[in-house]
């Protein structure tokens, strides 16, 4: 497998002031075609828009809600996003984060399974946005264009208000196709056949089972695919220990970007860290997806991101319960050794 050595290309994440009107923010380093944004200092939605369902269409990570239509990312561009004057996305005097990634424009038809799917797929980067239209049929595939077997899938409903469904390839050692989590609450994995159909993905679909959230007839789907890439991305679970000497999670990379989920046993909210935000180790700048709270910067949540992987520092339940299992979603900041020769370091 080839490695990445330039992930920004692909990935990156971008801090701005908002004006409460309109700002274009360049200098991401890539196209961007995908971008889930957060107000960092006030109580405010999430936001996630893309280039397949269009400028102003926004789906909301922490709640069931329908998509909606507001002028919060008002275009896409070759190095960055516009915003609008939504205030989740550019209200004035607050401080936001936007994490963006590459896929490839528009999307373009994808006949593979059966229901076909319009899919803007970057397969270098292992990321694909694939929108589809219920049939209502269990056991129904659908096309995500990757080249090679999802390790994560976000899903949401476009059409109406109900869960995200989100699959993680180490959310359980065999038979991870049982389980599904939801980024909009802080409940642990749920065991059910009619979100994936007991059935994993292939290097061409994912299956679907007969729950009206990811199949319901003549209602619309978008689906968020990622496949692991040498020196980009790592889909990984590991174990707590309620110690302040918390576990090291290895990624062969310097990471950039990281949400992690405690799935079983026990509950607690997602929390998403990024290289950014806190520019120093020790971390303690986090966000919730499950919430809609402001950043927190607390000593009871705090983490590192070295050369090569994550260490745990604080014994808290969001990151460390004893014996509990964590699911990890982590993009790269560089590799290793990259092209030049030149080795990653800790911050």
């Amino acid at each position: 497998m080839a490695q990445i050595n330039k992930p920004s290309l692909h990935f990156n994440t971008k801090l701005w002031s908002g004006n409460g009107s309109s700002q274009a923010l360049t200098g991401v380093g890539h196209q961007t075609d995908m971008v889930w944004i957060k107000s960092r200092t006030d109580t405010r939605k999430h936001n996630m828009y893309d280039v397949v369902r269009g400028v102003q269409k926004r789906i909301v990570p922490n709640d069931t809600a329908a998509e909606d239509t507001v002028p919060g990312v008002t275009a896409f561009g070759t190095d960055g996003f516009t915003v609008g004057s939504e205030t989740d996305t550019n209200g004035g005097s607050r401080n936001f984060v936007g994490w963006s990634w590459k896929a490839n424009g528009t999307g373009s038809a994808n006949t593979d399974g059966t229901i076909n799917s319009t899919v803007s797929v970057n397969t270098t980067s292992g990321f694909s946005i694939v929108k589809y239209v219920g049939n209502g049929s269990g056991g129904s595939t659908v096309g995500h264009g990757l080249g090679a077997v999802p390790s994560a899938i976000w899903l949401k409903p476009l059409d109406r208000a109900d869960n995200w469904r989100v699959y993680h390839k180490n959310i359980e050692s065999s038979d991870p196709e049982d389980y599904f989590l939801k980024f909009n609450t802080s409940d642990n994995r749920v065991d059910s056949n009619d979100v994936w159909n007991d059935t994993a993905p292939t290097s061409t679909v994912f299956s679907l089972g007969t729950n009206a959230g990811v199949i319901a007839n003549g209602e619309e789907f978008i689906a968020y695919c990622f496949t692991e890439k040498k020196g980009f991305s790592k889909f990984i679970n590991y174990e707590g220990n309620a110690s302040t000497d918390g576990p090291f999670i290895y990624t062969g990379f310097k990471p950039a970007f990281a949400i992690l989920k405690i799935s079983h046993p026990g509950s607690d909210s997602w929390t998403i860290w990024d290289n950014k935000r806190a520019e120093d180790n020790v971390m303690k700048k986090m966000l919730r997806v499950d919430a809609t709270n402001a950043e927190d910067n607390s000593d009871s949540y705090k983490l590192d991101f070295l050369s090569n992987g994550i260490k745990i520092r604080a014994s808290d339940s969001k990151l460390n319960a004893n014996s509990s299992r964590y699911v990890a979603f982590i993009f790269a900041e560089n590799p290793i050794v990259g092209s030049n020769n030149i080795p990653a370091v800790a911050r």
